[in-house]
């Protein structure tokens, strides 16, 4: 799991994990999943989205 704030460097970093988000302007931010861009969430639903992917993830790795 990675949560970088830099626009920059974020994408580079957050290809190299199984959830990543990266910072955004205007409060979009980006959601990676496996290492690929995934889609746009809102500063404010960050939290949740995280919770929520990393017990999708969590729940995938007990069932294997």
């Amino acid at each position: 799991l990675s949560i970088i704030g830099c626009v920059v460097n974020g994408p580079g970093e957050a290809a190299m994990t199984e959830i990543g988000i990266t910072g955004g302007r205007k409060g979009n931010n980006m959601l990676y999943l496996s290492g690929i861009q995934s889609e746009k969430i809102l500063t404010e639903d960050i939290i949740n989205r995280v919770v929520q992917e990393v017990e999708k993830k969590a729940l995938s790795l007990d069932n294997q």
